[in-house]
């Protein structure tokens, strides 16, 4: 009889046991569905095509599924009333899945290059100005030689918002300065959004000028991408994609995400920050500009190049 009660005890935990794990799958799959038909809707939103020709230094379009390295332009642009604004920020990632790494180039905003559809030399920024989001993957492309597969444009002014939204963001600064009322001590901080806001715009305190906020830059984004990437950010999902709907465009579509979410996701452990070191600054009929060495020039390109793995 007690060998009986004993397995009558057992099999009615067992159905409490089952019936737990049951809700846990159905409360899981309904919560994947929300943040899939969330994510689904901010990207909608965020989704901005452009009318740009194929480029010529990709022979074979890109297979998330095979792993293909790909790049994006990252751009941060201060946009202005009844003016298109200016690319503030222009930063360039290469992502390899089978190297589980990502590469960050910061390009300096008055570098003097070609603006391609221009027909004229200018400071990189300016491509922006001239001919939007197209002109400027197509100049980046023409001064890196490699494929620009990508963009996304940052609204500056929202940009806290969305590291606000990933429960702010931690950062290494090299640097101890105070700007627009924020101290910022050497060291490890962790930031909230006007926070790193104030952090990535300081320049003009800083004595490596655009290079000092460019890094600092780097690493609020590199801060963004791994703690967008943390499981901790699931349960606030919907600020966060709220936050990128209203202050982000793309011209990657929501099954291209979820490709490199499923696909990439390792990468994002190994971000390795590029940085343009031999340049110099002159000026041209009184207007300031930064040139790029040919040499060093030729070194990140093969850097790029490499970590693309194109030949």
């Amino acid at each position: 009889m007690r060998a009986d009660k004993h397995k009558t005890k057992k099999k009615t935990w067992l159905k409490i046991l089952l019936m737990f794990l049951g809700l846990f799958i159905i409360g899981g799959a309904v919560y994947g569905f929300t943040i899939y038909k969330s994510l689904n809707n901010a990207v909608e939103t965020m989704h901005s095509p452009i009318d740009r020709e194929k480029s010529n230094k990709r022979e074979n379009d890109i297979k998330f599924k095979n792993k293909d390295p790909f790049s994006v332009l990252l751009l941060g642009v201060d946009e202005r009333e009844n003016d298109t604004g200016r690319s503030d920020s222009m930063i360039v990632l290469t992502v390899n899945p089978e190297h589980k790494s990502v590469r960050m180039l910061s390009i300096p905003r008055d570098t003097l290059t070609e603006i391609v559809g221009k027909g004229s030399k200018d400071k990189i920024n300016h491509a922006y100005a001239f001919g939007g989001i197209g002109m400027s993957m197509d100049t980046v492309e023409n001064l890196l030689n490699i494929p620009i597969d990508y963009y996304v444009q940052i609204n500056m002014d929202g940009f806290e918002d969305i590291v606000n939204a990933v429960g702010g963001v931690t950062v290494n600064n090299d640097l101890n300065f105070s700007y627009q009322g924020y101290n910022f001590p050497e060291g490890e901080l962790t930031l909230s959004g006007n926070e790193a806001l104030a952090f990535s715009r300081m320049r003009k305190e800083d004595p490596r000028g655009d290079f000092g906020r460019q890094l600092r830059q780097r690493e609020v984004i590199q801060g963004v991408i791994q703690e967008g990437a943390s499981l901790s950010s699931l349960w606030n999902f919907d600020n966060i994609f709220k936050a990128l709907g209203n202050n982000v465009k793309t011209n990657l579509t929501f099954e291209e995400m979820v490709d490199i979410q499923k696909h990439y996701k390792a990468a994002s452990k190994d971000i390795e920050q590029i940085q343009i070191e031999n340049g110099s600054g002159t000026k041209i009929n009184g207007i300031y500009y930064y040139v790029i060495p040919d040499e060093e020039l030729s070194s990140i390109q093969a850097t790029l190049k490499e970590h693309m793995e194109i030949k």
